[in-house]
């Protein structure tokens, strides 16, 4: 079967698509709220539908009063991560 290929975005274009600020989406990569799909040199390349789905999620627990320490373990758990 094969693998279906998905869309590599950058950091700028998160920052422009979502309207949060470079620093926010930074300090999320601090937390591994956000996952490195690729690298193109220096630039940090993530798959355009994960990263949909997890700043609905962050601002939607955001939303709802959670503190960023309880997002972060929710995000672990609804993507798989790894510590």
């Amino acid at each position: 079967m094969k693998r279906e290929k998905h869309k590599l975005i950058s950091i700028k274009e998160i920052n422009e698509e979502y309207d949060l600020s470079l620093s926010t989406l930074n300090y999320y990569n601090d937390l591994d709220l956000l996952r490195v799909t690729a690298r193109d040199g220096n630039k940090r390349l993530y798959d355009e539908q994960d990263v949909k789905a997890r700043i609905e999620k962050i601002k939607e627990l955001q939303q709802q009063g959670y503190p960023l320490r309880l997002i972060k373990k929710e995000i672990r758990t609804l993507f798989d991560d790894e510590d």
